[in-house]
């Protein structure tokens, strides 16, 4: 099976967080409690959580000269290579032929390493839950997708602003998209090349960063930083055992020359 993606086209977008409910039905996530907040953005809640694994952001922006709702769509890119998986110690995190990046609970430590190697700050961390904490994010419904599904999100989108399909399909149906109304799109298609490529590809049509998107990421994929990283940390760890131990024995010989001459002052006034 050929490696899918989602495009994501804000253009067609509006706003109904179908994709949000069809999310948390099909993974039977919670609802999470939502507040006012200031800064960018109108949506609830504001961020990704460990219930919320796919979220459309409400962004009041220009456009064409015109004031206009302008809808985002976060959720895991599921990068071609990701940095998570590279750098997760006991194998949790897994990319697939198929393109979903997933996470296997019985194998995780819970080191947490993967929510500091995205670079789109992706994986939420179940604080809420004090006994058996995970790691959750979007999974591209991978169960769905192995079986030759779609998404939930993809299918319960009622404007197509969801498409899923075969990855070089979808990088040529966006571009295509571009050519045929360049002045409705900006002319890149997000997650093409961005850390070496990823399983979720967006269009917009107001600068990316306008809608929160991170663009300031290397085309490279992460491994190059995450691999050297966790190569280094058992040496390290023997380092700083050896270190300890050294420590511990120096200062166990001072307390015992302190003892000796402690007892000699003794036998010397006796």
């Amino acid at each position: 099976m050929a490696m899918k993606a989602i495009l994501v086209d804000n253009n067609r977008c509006i706003g109904c967080r179908g994709c949000m409910v069809a999310c948390k039905s099909w993974n039977n996530r919670k609802t999470s409690s939502t507040r006012f907040f200031s800064g960018a953005g109108y949506q609830n809640p504001q961020n990704l959580n460990e219930d919320t694994w796919t979220l459309i952001t409400y962004n009041e922006l220009s456009v064409g000269g015109r004031f206009n709702w302008v809808f985002g769509n976060m959720r895991c890119m599921h990068c071609d290579e990701p940095g998570c998986a590279s750098c997760c110690p006991g194998k949790a995190i897994e990319k697939l032929p198929e393109g979903p990046v997933v996470y296997d609970k019985n194998r995780c430590l819970g080191c947490r390493y993967c929510l500091l190697a995205c670079p789109f700050l992706v994986p939420k961390f179940e604080w809420s839950d004090g006994l058996t904490p995970q790691i959750t994010k979007c999974t591209m419904c991978a169960d769905r997708v192995t079986n030759g599904g779609i998404p939930a999100c993809v299918k319960a989108c009622p404007t197509q602003a969801l498409t899923f399909g075969d990855r070089d399909d979808m990088i040529a149906e966006a571009e295509e998209r571009i050519r045929r109304h360049p002045s409705r799109y900006v002319h890149q298609v997000y997650g093409k090349d961005e850390v070496g490529g990823t399983c979720v590809l967006h269009l917009s049509q107001v600068p990316f960063e306008q809608v929160g998107y991170k663009t300031n990421l290397p085309q490279k994929a992460l491994l190059e930083y995450t691999e050297p990283a966790m190569h280094a940390v058992p040496p390290l760890i023997v380092g700083l055992a050896l270190g300890l131990s050294a420590t511990y024995k120096v200062i166990q010989r001072r307390i015992k020359l302190a003892d000796e001459n402690e007892q000699r002052k003794e036998e010397i006034h006796d």
